[in-house]
């Protein structure tokens, strides 16, 4: 018999560090799987962060170490891989990034988890930016001159984050690594230059995923960083699994185009010196894939139907190949690339699945040791329903022989879950576990 437990966690409140006698909601929750990091964004913008998170030990979630001021405009979790002894059971590096408006820049405030005896987040107060339009300053972090205006995104992954900022029409790539002396290095990698709006990022298994309207452009990571030719440029230092130094030069690559088959040049720019190389628009240069959603069918009293508009707003990675899209009138695709993303020709389809309700959230825990991952979705008021991969890879297989027609196609629920509050935010721990972020409590929930 499966039991389903839930219990409130009893997190201690910004507020009672502070002399507001307010207590100040929370908004959205991250949570880093290997170290068991917690981020709290509050109504303020400010966050919380909590080392080794286990709502499983109450009285260990009751220690905050780090309290972020506000503003923030976005954070992120990145790992950095121990090159010079991977198999270290340390574990790799964690960091938390957070992005802020500064003057006429944005500021980038990265903390690094200590992993002491009692694990704590530290200011990070060395980080060496070797390009004109970064610079660090001691007692704030980096600021990288563009305009943040009213929307920045940050997506992290092992080694490599992105940032878009709406303003600028930019999405910068960003490599980093442990410096010799103790700090950080920051290298830029890449300026993807957009002329067509961006509304989610995210950076996973090897691939930039970027969720504009209608579709989703993917690029292949190491493509980015490393250039064209896959090799090390120059006599800069490198980052393992991609470059992270100074790159290659200018490359002109199909990339955010028309969906109507119109090529748009797109500059994805490296770091430094910069030779222009143009490369032509065919599938043996590679660069980007665009795969387009299914686009909806308004029913009008015209003859001629009318498509409506559909926002990529959420792409979370399921395994190294597959990727759930969550589109702005709350349906799913399920997106399948056909390679690692090492090589240049990525290809991918979408599968539209089927309408189980009107999803407003998701969460998904990537986890390449399980034969299935587990995911959960939300409908933004009362309940959490649970589905694994393999349940949607057997029912592609079983509308396969139908010609895939959605009609067809059964995606079973495993479990649903209630809540007395209308759900905000959720987030996957593990297989069996989920933090349900509700309006002012946060619950986690588990199965056995």
């Amino acid at each position: 018999m499966v039991v389903v437990q839930g219990t409130k966690v009893p997190l201690p409140h910004p507020s009672s560090l502070s002399p507001s006698p307010h207590p100040l909601p929370t908004t959205s929750i991250l949570f880093e799987p290997s170290s068991l990091s917690l981020a709290l964004t509050h109504s303020d913008s400010s966050l919380s962060l909590y080392p080794s998170f286990s709502p499983f030990s109450p009285s260990q979630t009751l220690t905050l170490t780090l309290t972020i001021p506000s503003p923030s405009s976005s954070s992120t979790f990145l790992l950095l891989q121990n090159h010079t002894n991977p198999t270290s059971s340390v574990g790799p590096t964690v960091l938390f990034i957070v992005s802020s408006p500064h003057r006429t820049g944005i500021l980038l405030r990265l903390y690094r988890l200590r992993r002491l005896e009692t694990p704590s987040f530290s200011r990070v107060t060395d980080v060496l930016c070797s390009h004109k339009d970064l610079r660090f300053e001691p007692n704030l972090g980096v600021v990288l001159n563009a305009k943040h205006g009213a929307s920045v995104r940050l997506a992290g992954s092992v080694n490599y984050f992105a940032l878009h900022a709406l303003s600028s029409n930019k999405v910068w790539v960003f490599a980093v690594k442990d410096d010799d002396d103790g700090g950080l290095r920051l290298m830029r990698c890449a300026v993807i230059e957009c002329t067509r709006p961006v509304f989610s990022v995210n950076v996973a298994f090897g691939f930039l995923i970027l969720g504009e309207e209608n579709g989703v452009r993917v690029f292949g990571l190491r493509r980015l960083v490393k250039g064209r030719s896959g090799k090390r440029v120059g006599n800069s230092k490198q980052l393992r699994n991609g470059g992270g130094g100074r790159g290659a030069g200018l490359e002109a690559v199909n990339c955010n185009g028309d969906l109507k088959g119109k090529m748009e040049r797109y500059v994805v720019a490296t770091a430094v010196k910069q030779t222009n190389v143009k490369l032509k628009h065919d599938n043996r240069d590679g660069g980007s894939c665009f795969v387009t959603l299914k686009v909806n069918e308004v029913k009008t009293k015209s003859p001629t139907k009318v498509s409506m508009s559909i926002k990529a707003i959420s792409i979370q990675a399921v395994s190294q190949r597959m990727f759930l899209i969550l589109d702005s009138h709350g349906d799913l695709h399920l997106l399948s690339l056909s390679n690692s993303g090492i090589g240049v020709d990525i290809t991918g389809n979408v599968l539209q699945l089927p309408h189980i309700m009107k999803v407003r959230s998701l969460a998904v825990l990537p986890d390449l040791s399980t034969m299935s991952q587990t995911i959960w979705i939300s409908d933004g008021c009362h309940s959490v329903h649970m589905f694994t991969a393999m349940d949607i890879e057997n029912a592609l297989n079983e509308a396969d022989g139908n010609d895939c027609n959605e009609k067809l196609m059964h995606l079973p629920v495993i479990r649903v879950l209630f809540s007395s509050e209308k759900i905000q935010d959720i987030i996957s721990l593990s297989a069996n576990s989920i933090l349900i972020l509700g309006q002012g409590n946060i619950y986690f929930c588990f199965y056995t």
